[in-house]
């Protein structure tokens, strides 16, 4: 049975906080830990006001400091925003105070607009030197040698496990190769997952830490005791679609009885296309889900996201998804 993780954007839900939000994070993560969940990933988004994960590292280290087993990591840094020197000191940090649970995955995309890539100081140009940047971040975590004018403190002779991010093809011919793990966004750009998976697989080459290509992909899951109810709950999940479709972000919203007056016919279509690999339905509807997603990818591991209005329910969520992955 392959592994199973968790994606977690700490949802801001409507009528709530970032306080409460970040507060549930950490219960998520726990019960994670509990049923056997083999990471926990956190995602850098900025000026979302229903995600509260945009200072990543720091959400990272409450987690890992709050759980004592599971991999605790993100999904991922964006690095164009950011310096790899201070990437590797933050992750190095991590790693020294958590050693051996802490993942670093890195994107290329802002993960926010274009208004604020602005007022991260970001270079709109940054990611055209994305691929220099993660050989550079790499270098920070190996060993320093005599005379080495920079180094990573801490950092430096860590090997903090770095894999790449994509929702196309780049990455994955990036990832292949450096010889990294990959991880596709599947539960939100599954158009080019076939191509990007065939590209990562066949031109892999392999490296010291990695003799093998390892796929990782993102899915979303909404599982509930019946699909009627995992239906209703979706709903939720489907507004902040078509709010992202418009250009206006949104907290989570409640669920409702019905989509039909909150979409138009080509927004129906567009959210649709967008999920259209997200299983939705009771337990047995998750298992026949599961076992096909597997089954047509190949994936090595599963990286899950459930994307709920009620915490509790998103608990239950999760725990459908390992009870029918150990034919409970």
């Amino acid at each position: 049975m392959i592994p199973i993780s968790v994606l977690d954007l700490s949802p801001i839900v409507a009528g709530s906080d970032a306080r409460q939000a970040l507060h549930n994070t950490l219960d998520l993560a726990r019960h994670a830990e509990r049923w056997g969940y083999n990471r926990y990933w956190l995602a850098e988004h900025h000026n979302m006001v229903g995600i509260a994960s945009a200072a990543t590292a720091v959400v990272i280290g409450h987690v890992a400091a709050g759980t004592s087993r599971i991999r605790v990591g993100a999904g991922g840094i964006m690095l164009p925003n950011h310096s790899p020197l201070v990437v590797a000191e933050q992750f190095g940090t991590l790693e020294s105070l958590f050693p051996g649970r802490i993942d670093l995955g890195l994107g290329r995309a802002p993960g926010t607009d274009r208004v604020t890539i602005h007022a991260l100081r970001r270079d709109p140009m940054a990611a055209d030197t994305f691929p220099r940047d993660v050989v550079e971040l790499q270098s920070y975590f190996r060993d320093a040698h005599p005379g080495q004018a920079v180094r990573a403190v801490p950092g430096a002779g860590l090997y903090v496990p770095i894999w790449l991010l994509g929702s196309s093809t780049f990455s994955a011919q990036l990832a292949a190769t450096l010889g990294l793990p990959f991880a596709f966004a599947s539960h939100f750009a599954p158009d080019q997952m076939h191509a990007a998976l065939d590209l990562y697989r066949t031109g892999y080459q392999p490296s010291a830490e990695h003799p093998a290509p390892h796929a990782m992909l993102g899915l979303s899951v909404v599982a509930a005791d019946s699909d009627a109810q995992a239906q209703r709950l979706a709903t939720s999940l489907q507004q902040q679609f078509v709010a992202l479709h418009r250009g206006r972000p949104i907290q989570l919203q409640p669920p409702v009885d019905s989509m039909d007056d909150r979409w138009a016919d080509w927004e129906r279509s567009a959210v649709e296309r967008t999920l259209r690999q997200a299983i939705i339905g009771g337990p047995e509807t998750v298992r026949r889900g599961l076992d096909a997603f597997i089954a047509q990818t190949n994936a090595d591991e599963l990286m899950i996201t459930s994307h709920i209005y009620d915490h509790a329910a998103r608990l239950r969520s999760y725990e459908i998804v390992t009870e029918v992955r150990r034919g409970g």
